[in-house]
């Protein structure tokens, strides 16, 4: 197989992988804190000998993140939360604390608020916050206070990371070098962060990796063509 075939076979899988990402970001258009996933590209160059051409190829190395905050959404619900500004919820999962700016919160059966995964939403020592079911209004102050009936029972805990992150499925991530409490984020209850993928973009985005694997897919097509000529020719001889 020649080098250009090896080389446009890896430009194809590359632009396979990134038009999955494409299309993750635009079913997650209307996902509660989603954020628009970018696929990162490393190209490897190999000189080639003396007088020859060298080979450039392409793979995926890795994923970047669009942080940057979502429209808020009014829902009035008691325990529906969105974080203007920097920072995180805490949440336990079975794989152990992970981050999500997804806000849609509710109580479990023994009075634990939990998200919408079933998951414990944790203050800031990373306990989790347990209201009682005698409260029948919850208000959720700007620091994360939770209180009802002049009594306070706790505070959520929103956190920054110390280093980059890892998005583990959804709208959940990971902090390899742990986090930090942060004081930059304001709490509003009542209210959903929405995700802050633009499909209008996306949708672009989707056309333009579309034609770039069709001309490579033409590649294909013509090398298959010049070689079929030319196993006829040495037939014919």
């Amino acid at each position: 197989m020649s080098d250009a075939i090896l080389a446009a076979l890896a430009r194809q899988e590359g632009l396979m992988r990134e038009m999955q990402v494409v299309a993750n970001n635009i079913a997650n258009a209307n996902t509660t804190g989603y954020k628009t996933d970018r696929a990162l590209f490393a190209e490897f160059i190999a000189g080639g000998e003396k007088g020859s051409d060298g080979i450039s190829m392409g793979s995926l190395a890795g994923h970047s993140f669009d942080l940057a905050p979502g429209e808020l959404r009014v829902t009035g619900g008691q325990f529906d939360l969105a974080i203007q500004g920097e920072g995180f919820f805490l949440v336990q999962t079975p794989a152990g604390e992970r981050l999500t700016r997804a806000g849609h919160f509710q109580l479990s059966s023994e009075g634990n608020l939990i998200d919408a995964a079933g998951n414990n939403v944790l203050d800031p020592a990373g306990n989790e916050i347990q209201i009682p079911e005698q409260i029948t209004k919850v208000a959720i102050a700007a620091d994360g206070t939770i209180s009802g009936d002049g009594e306070i029972f706790g505070r959520l805990g929103v956190v920054t990371p110390e280093g980059e992150l890892q998005q583990e499925g959804g709208t959940m991530f990971s902090a390899p070098e742990g986090y930090q409490p942060t004081e930059g984020g304001q709490l509003v209850q009542g209210a959903l962060e929405q995700s802050n993928v633009s499909p209008i973009l996306e949708i672009s985005r989707m056309i333009e990796v579309q034609r770039a694997y069709e001309a490579g897919q033409a590649l294909f097509d013509k090398e298959d063509e010049r070689v079929s000529r030319f196993i006829e020719t040495l037939r014919q001889l």
